[in-house]
């Protein structure tokens, strides 16, 4: 029996019942590929959730804000995904009159869909012969072929997607490519996969040679950075500040309270003589730390050592929202988390 019609078979007794896999509907299939992107499935599910029932059409999703797209999104992280979710909407309702391509040729080409996207839609809607190649896929094809190329590297990738590419059922695209996800996400897992039980077991290069642990190889990250955030939560009676990200990097557009970032951890006294917050606020009638242990929020790359400074004023603050509006907005999870803890009076 083949690698594909052995993987289809376990697929067919084994996948999980999710709402994407009802449909062929490339609406529905984009955003839920979208959506679990650096995302598990079972936090991702209540997200696709809520996006099917605020915009259930893909002209309701391009007809919204941004900011009301970046609010459903919050708490996923990698906010790129949102705004180009929200662009591609917009392409896709005015460009092609609501009808996605058909095609991994023309679906490649649009805003934050890449090889894997458009091949996953490709297969599963319009079964085009398109083979995805993600970390589940990396993960079986390298242990079950005993590949030991690095899969983040440039011959790596092409090297998979051509092996990926080769043992795809053609008579089958769409299937064969949920199959092989699926077995990576919930048999061939990454820890203490279960062999004992696996249907390839047989004729697995990795369990044959004890090589199971060691296999895919992946070159070592990149450094991680460390960043000192101080955000300043200026209160006047009914009034908190909040300011818009507008640079690049993480948070684009994401709404947060003013924000000092510093080389190193600071003391409020040597807060309150920087420049940056006699620009905020030059007479502060109160400050203190809410935090006495730095919060750390871990990102890919970066670990941001943040503190939350409680900032009391009578000034009139210019970037300010009502402190009973300030729900609506979105806002990084790091201070949705925030708000969740600090009780504002209001």
């Amino acid at each position: 029996m083949s690698f594909s019609k052995i993987l289809r078979d376990w697929y067919s007794k084994n996948k999980r019942i999710l709402p994407w896999r009802k449909t062929k509907n490339p609406y529905f299939v984009w955003l839920s590929e979208i959506i679990l992107q650096q995302t598990q499935v079972k936090q991702g599910l209540p997200y696709y959730e809520k996006f099917v029932e605020e915009c259930p059409t893909v002209f309701d999703l391009a007809n919204a804000s941004e900011e009301q797209v970046l609010k459903s999104w919050q708490g996923l992280g990698y906010y790129s995904r949102a705004r180009n979710l929200h662009a591609t909407a917009k392409i896709v309702a005015e460009k092609y009159g609501g009808i996605f391509p058909d095609n991994y040729r023309e679906l490649i080409k649009l805003k934050g869909i890449g090889d894997y996207t458009a091949s996953a839609i490709a297969s599963i809607c319009f079964e085009e012969n398109q083979a995805v190649v993600d970390g589940n896929v990396y993960r079986v094809l390298s242990r079950y072929y005993g590949i030991d190329l690095p899969i983040n590297s440039t011959q790596g990738v092409k090297y998979f997607k051509n092996l990926a590419q080769e043992v795809l059922d053609h008579s089958s695209p769409g299937e064969h490519n949920q199959a092989v996800m699926e077995f990576g996400a919930r048999h061939c897992t990454p820890n203490n996969p279960n062999c004992e039980t696996c249907p390839l077991n047989e004729s697995c290069f990795a369990l044959a040679n004890n090589k199971v642990k060691d296999l895919p190889v992946k070159i070592k990250k990149t450094k991680v950075k460390d960043r000192y955030f101080n955000f300043l939560v200026i209160i006047n009676e009914s009034r908190i500040a909040l300011e818009q990200r507008k640079n690049k990097g993480i948070w684009e557009n994401l709404y947060q309270f003013p924000l000092i970032e510093t080389k190193k951890a600071i003391t409020d006294k040597e807060l309150i003589e920087m420049e940056e917050f006699q620009g905020y606020i030059s007479d502060p009638s109160d400050i203190y730390l809410y935090n006495e242990k730095d919060v750390v929020h871990k990102l890919s790359h970066q670990n941001l050592h943040t503190k939350f400074w409680i900032v009391s004023t009578s000034e009139i603050l210019t970037e300010k929202v009502d402190l009973e509006e300030l729900n609506r907005y979105p806002v990084p999870v790091l201070i949705s988390k925030f708000l969740e803890e600090y009780e504002l009076d209001y």
